[in-house]
């Protein structure tokens, strides 16, 4: 009989946590058949799952935060090409309501987020992150317009574009890969769920199909690539949402955004609810959901989100959701109550045998 044997040690050293697991791999007749050790560095604040903060200071060397700006692009379920209206859970803003005012100039976008930032971190660097809609749906003409006007602002040292992955053609793919090779490059794609049926429900108006072949055009040319997923869409139950992670895990993204459903006023989604169509998760459920969801992702996958952030005009529901902070410090209480860490649940020695 195969048995699995898991050592875990946590030691803090400096401000770092290291996190070692010894795996024990013995045949049915008690010799051993195999051993693997793991040494993975998560966080600098006693995190067990692989945290965006550590990750960007590992590679930079010093505080770094996302610039996030609005560049007036669209999405193809907006403008009638695939659809109209855009998903039903984003804001008039296209998921942008955090960036920058699209009436502005992107340097006077740049500069007004920087300054906020810059009085509580004088000696950061900066990621550009191109936010709203779709920002690979334009030309190319375009596209390089925007990307390389921002690399020149004073510590940029990498760019984020937020977009669809049946919106990156070959030649858009070719240019991303030029430009990964002269910055840190990531490249977020909005997946939500890998189930056709809630893409329908939400509007999304591409196949997990079409996300499959975007994203491997992507990270076939060896592109940083982050996956948003969202907990807590229509119709979908918590073992939907646990295949879909499930399923991302398979692909080693770079990185993973874990989002919590926000209903914000104005948003199709916010009639549904209000009609009683669908039920909002509650803290108890999300934090257990999340923890199962870092169990089975690599431990090498970066966690950029496990929540996120709605504002509070605006946000409908779930209300606890804006107790950021609260909900963070639950999944690691409830990780550390099980004596848990990212990638437990991950692989061919995985502690449940997934």
């Amino acid at each position: 009989m195969l048995i699995v044997r898991f050592i875990l040690s946590f030691k803090v050293l400096s401000d770092i946590i290291q996190i070692e697991a010894d795996r024990i791999i013995t045949n049915h007749k008690g010799s051993v058949k195999q051993m693997h050790t793991i040494k993975e560095y998560y966080s600098d604040s006693n995190k067990r799952y692989h945290t965006w903060n550590f990750h960007l200071r590992r590679t930079f060397g010093s505080k770094v935060f996302k610039v996030p700006l609005n560049a007036g692009f669209t999405c193809p379920n907006i403008d009638g090409t695939k659809g109209l209206g855009g998903c039903s859970f984003c804001s008039s803003k296209g998921s942008g309501d955090f960036a920058g005012n699209v009436k502005e100039p992107l340097r006077v976008q740049f500069d007004n987020i920087r300054e906020k930032m810059h009085q509580k971190w004088p000696n950061a660097k900066y990621i550009v992150y191109f936010q709203a809609n779709t920002n690979t749906y334009a030309s190319l003409e375009v596209l390089r317009q925007n990307f390389e006007e921002v690399l020149s602002y004073p510590n940029v040292v990498g760019l984020s574009i937020a977009t669809r992955a049946d919106c990156i053609s070959e030649e858009i793919a070719d240019y991303l890969t030029g430009l990964s090779k002269r910055t840190y490059l990531i490249v977020e794609l909005g997946l939500q769920s890998i189930f056709d049926q809630t893409g329908e429900r939400v509007n999304r108006c591409h196949t997990y199909q079409e996300f499959l072949h975007g994203f491997h055009m992507l990270q076939s040319r060896n592109i940083n690539v982050c996956i948003h997923l969202i907990n807590g869409l229509p119709g979908e139950t918590v073992q939907m949402m646990t295949e879909s992670v499930r399923a991302v895990a398979k692909l080693h993204p770079h990185s993973v955004k874990l989002h919590l459903l926000h209903v914000l006023k104005g948003t199709r989604i916010a009639r549904e609810y209000e009609r009683g169509e669908f039920q909002l998760m509650d803290l108890s459920e999300y934090v257990s959901l999340i923890c199962d969801q870092l169990e089975l992702l690599p431990a090498e996958t970066v966690i950029q989100r496990v929540t996120g952030d709605g504002g509070k005009d605006e946000l409908i529901g779930p209300k606890w959701s804006l107790k950021k902070f609260v909900v963070m410090n639950e999944i690691d209480k409830e990780m550390k109550r099980r004596n848990s860490f990212q990638g437990i649940n991950n692989g061919p020695y995985a502690r449940n045998g997934d």
